[in-house]
C-alpha cells in the first residue's frame, strides 16, 4: 500500500543539457564545488522540511547522482525517494516521475521543480503549496519589464501584447497530484507532445491554472555564463575568506616519469616518497587544509600507513577540498609554483591545470599553475629534485 504524505517534490534532472558546452551533463557540472544538482536537492530539502523529494534522471548518470546524493547531510538524505529514469522529452520525463511518485509516495500536491535551478526560497515553496492547495494548479510567473512583440515569418511585427497581462513562468509548478497525474496521462495517450511546461498540459487538459509571485532569484542555469553568474551568487553568502600556503619537495630517484596535478608527465627520472610523489598535489592539499585550519596532508594519511604506499595523490587533493564543502565552503582560487631545472613545465601546464581542475571540482579559471628555476642554485638547481609552493584561497560561512 502506497505511503500518503502531503507534500512531494519532483526533481527533473534527466536533460542533457548541451547548451552549456561539452563536458559532464549540465546538472552534474561543479558549482562552487559541488554538483548543480547538489545545491538544487540541498535547497529544496532545507526549505520544504515536509517534503519527500524524487529525482528523475537519466539512466546513464546513475554513478553521478550516487555521488552528488553521497554529499547531502544524512539527516536530510534520508527524505529521497529512490531516483527514476527519465525518457526522451521532458513530458515524458516528468510522466514517469509522477508514476513512481504514485507507486512511493501517493502525495496530496506536488511540486515539480528543475533541476537546474538552485535557488528556490522557502517562501517560493510555501507560495506554490498554498495556492496549489487553493486553486489545484499554480505557477511561478514574473512581471515583464521589457516590451513584447509579435511577429510573422518574415520578422514583421504584428501586434504588441499588452505586458500588464504576460508573465514568464518558473519551477516550482505545484499542483494537487491526482489532477496532474491524469493530465499527463490523458496527454500521453492521446499522444499530445511539444507542451513545453506542466501547466500547459493541465490546461490543455481542461485545467484552470493560477499564477503566484516567482522570484528573480530563482534563476534556471541553461548556458556556461549561467553557471558563471551562479558561482558569484553563491560566493557572496560566503563572506569568511581565508588564505592557506603549502610546501613540499621530493627527491629524484630512478624511474621514466614524475606525477604533477595529478597528471602522468614523461622524464629521465621518478620523484621518491611514500605515495606517487606528487609534489605539486601535496603543496596544493596543505594549502587547502591550512585554509580551514584542518592540519595538513601527514596528519590525515599519515607516511607511515601502509596503505598510502604508491597511493595517487588525487585522493588527498579531492580529500581537502571535500574536508572544505563539509565546512559549507568554497575554493576560490589556487596558485601554485613549480621549482625546478627540468622537465619544463611550459608544455604541460594547461594540461596540469586542466587535470587540477578536475581533481577539485573547480573551473579551469580557478587554478594557477607556474613554473621557475632556481637558477643552478640548491638541490633542485643541482637536479636532486622538485619543490612546488602553494596559496590556495577559500570562502565559507560566518
Amino acid at each position: 500500500m502506497s505511503e500518503t504524505i502531503d507534500l512531494a517534490i519532483l526533481v527533473v534532472a534527466a536533460g542533457r543539457g548541451t547548451r552549456a558546452g561539452q563536458g559532464l551533463p549540465k546538472q552534474y557540472r561543479p558549482l562552487a564545488g559541488k554538483p548543480l544538482l547538489g545545491h538544487t536537492l540541498l535547497t529544496l530539502l532545507q526549505a520544504a522540511p515536509e517534503a519527500r523529494v524524487l529525482a528523475v534522471i537519466h539512466p546513464d548518470d546513475i554513478e553521478f547522482y550516487k555521488q552528488t546524493v553521497a554529499d547531502l547531510p544524512r539527516d536530510l538524505a534520508k527524505r529521497l525517494l529512490p531516483p527514476t529514469f527519465g525518457g526522451e522529452t521532458r513530458q515524458i520525463s516528468v510522466l514517469k516521475g509522477l508514476e513512481a511518485l504514485a507507486q512511493q509516495a501517493a502525495p496530496q500536491i506536488v511540486l515539480i521543480h528543475d533541476g537546474a535551478r538552485p535557488f528556490p526560497s522557502r517562501g517560493l515553496i510555501d507560495r506554490a503549496r498554498d495556492t496549489a492547495i487553493a486553486h489545484g494548479a499554480a505557477v511561478p510567473g514574473l512581471g515583464l519589464t521589457d516590451t513584447v512583440k509579435q511577429i510573422d515569418a518574415d520578422g514583421r511585427i504584428i501586434a504588441t501584447p499588452p505586458r500588464d497581462r504576460l508573465r514568464t513562468v518558473q519551477t516550482p509548478q505545484a499542483f494537487q497530484f491526482d489532477l496532474i497525474l491524469s493530465a499527463h496521462r490523458k496527454a500521453a495517450a492521446a499522444g499530445q507532445e511539444g507542451l513545453t511546461d506542466d501547466a500547459a498540459i493541465a490546461e490543455w487538459a481542461g485545467h484552470p491554472v493560477y499564477v503566484f509571485e516567482g522570484e528573480q532569484e530563482n534563476m534556471k542555469i541553461t548556458t556556461a555564463d549561467d553557471i558563471a553568474l551562479a558561482e558569484a551568487k553563491l560566493a557572496r553568502t560566503l563572506d569568511d575568506v581565508r588564505m592557506g600556503q603549502g610546501y613540499d619537495v621530493h627527491a629524484f630517484g630512478p624511474g621514466d616519469h614524475v606525477w604533477l596535478g595529478g597528471l602522468k608527465i614523461p622524464h629521465d627520472h621518478g620523484l621518491v616518497g611514500h605515495s606517487d610523489a606528487d609534489v605539486l598535489s601535496h603543496a596544493i592539499t596543505d594549502a587547502i587544509f591550512g585554509a580551514i585550519g584542518d592540519g595538513d596532508i601527514g596528519s590525515h594519511f599519515p607516511p607511515a600507513d601502509p596503505q598510502w604506499r604508491g597511493a595517487a595523490s588525487s585522493i588527498f587533493l579531492a580529500a581537502a577540498v571535500e574536508h572544505l564543502r563539509k565546512r559549507g565552503g568554497m575554493l576560490a582560487h589556487v596558485d601554485a609554483t613549480l621549482v625546478c631545472e627540468r622537465p619544463k613545465i611550459g608544455p604541460h601546464r594547461d594540461a596540469i591545470r586542466k587535470s587540477l581542475a578536475e581533481i577539485m571540482g573547480v573551473s579551469l579559471d580557478r587554478v594557477a599553475v607556474k613554473a621557475t628555476t632556481s637558477e643552478r642554485l640548491g638541490f633542485t638547481g643541482r637536479e636532486e629534485g622538485m619543490a612546488a609552493l602553494a596559496i590556495a584561497t577559500v570562502r565559507l560561512p560566518l
